[in-house]
């Protein structure tokens, strides 16, 4: 399998040039819908502690996680069993399961009805602190890079602050287990784009990550350790006119040798607030009608089945 054409581009560059920066961020997602970030400045410590409360939590009894699944919640918060999720169009169902932590909000926030309060599981005080802090980390980031992307498409390079203030985003805690045998048809992740702004990925230095390029072949994603990878959703590719694509992306099982190992990652969906109308800009190759985030989120959870 051949590795998709994209190259580490320092975040850095978003502060010492942020014109080069737009440019090198620009081209990847406009090839690919993919970059891959270096430098990214969020401290290893911040990293290591949020891995080892999720390996933690991926350790409880089956019983004590199923505790923490919210009913009808449409896995926006807390536990959502192993092959639960599927692709939309796909009938496999995915080989994973994954806890999800959102904003915390005050009380009597104006999106509060719109966006659930959290699960802690109880068995782990140190939980909330260690996820937090990396929800917090990866937020401060994602701004950054949409900075670069607001020069990218000819925007003032605050254009996304106010659209991603108190945004509906969602820190996936995610677990693919050891195979077991039997799988069928089912991979890791089906093939799927995000339906978000933009994600951002740790823990892709495990083989598996694939993007589908325009010519309809599946590509290697080379995430360098301490990388974080980072690809366009469906909100940004809507906004943007497809001038910056939501590309097609899957997880696939590991070679024999490999599938006794267990896949930890954490991708955190950045996401508009709920009520930011997502306008399409004009020119662009494609056009959409208008449509509030939280409007189209609850249009692709039930798409995926988790609604």
């Amino acid at each position: 399998m051949t590795a998709a054409d994209i190259h580490p581009i320092p975040l850095s560059l978003v502060d010492s040039d942020p014109l080069a920066a737009a440019a090198a961020f620009g081209d990847a997602f406009a090839r690919t819908g993919f970059a891959v970030v270096s430098e990214h400045g969020i401290p290893d410590r911040v990293i290591n502690r949020a891995l080892g409360a999720t390996k933690a939590l991926f350790a409880l009894d089956e019983g004590a996680k199923a505790a923490n699944i919210v009913p009808n919640g449409g896995g926006q918060r807390g536990m959502t069993a192993f092959g639960i999720e599927t692709a939309k169009g796909a009938a496999a169902r995915d080989l994973k399961e994954f806890w999800h932590v959102g904003r915390e909000l005050p009380a009597g926030h104006a999106h509060e009805d719109v966006m659930p309060g959290n699960v802690w599981p109880r068995e782990w005080p140190d939980f909330k602190p260690a996820v937090l802090d990396l929800y917090d980390a990866l937020e401060v980031t994602g701004l950054k890079l949409l900075k670069a992307l607001a020069l990218h498409l000819g925007l003032a390079p605050d254009f996304f602050d106010d659209p991603v203030r108190d945004g509906n985003s969602v820190l996936r805690l995610l677990h693919y287990p050891p195979l077991r045998g039997g799988e069928g048809g089912s991979i890791r992740a089906g093939a799927h784009e995000d339906i978000n702004v933009i994600t951002l990925l740790l823990g892709a230095e495990e083989a598996g990550l694939q993007l589908l390029d325009r010519q309809g072949q599946w590509r290697d994603i080379d995430a360098p350790p301490g990388s974080l990878v980072c690809n366009i959703g469906d909100m940004l590719q809507r906004l943007s006119g497809g001038r910056l694509p939501s590309t097609s992306h899957r997880v696939i099982n590991p070679a024999p040798e490999r599938a006794s190992v267990a896949r930890y990652s954490t991708p955190f969906f950045l996401h508009f607030r709920p009520d930011y109308l997502i306008e399409t800009m004009p020119g662009g190759p494609s056009d959409w009608p208008p449509i509030t985030a939280n409007e189209f989120l609850q249009e692709r959870l039930r798409e995926i089945k988790l609604l």
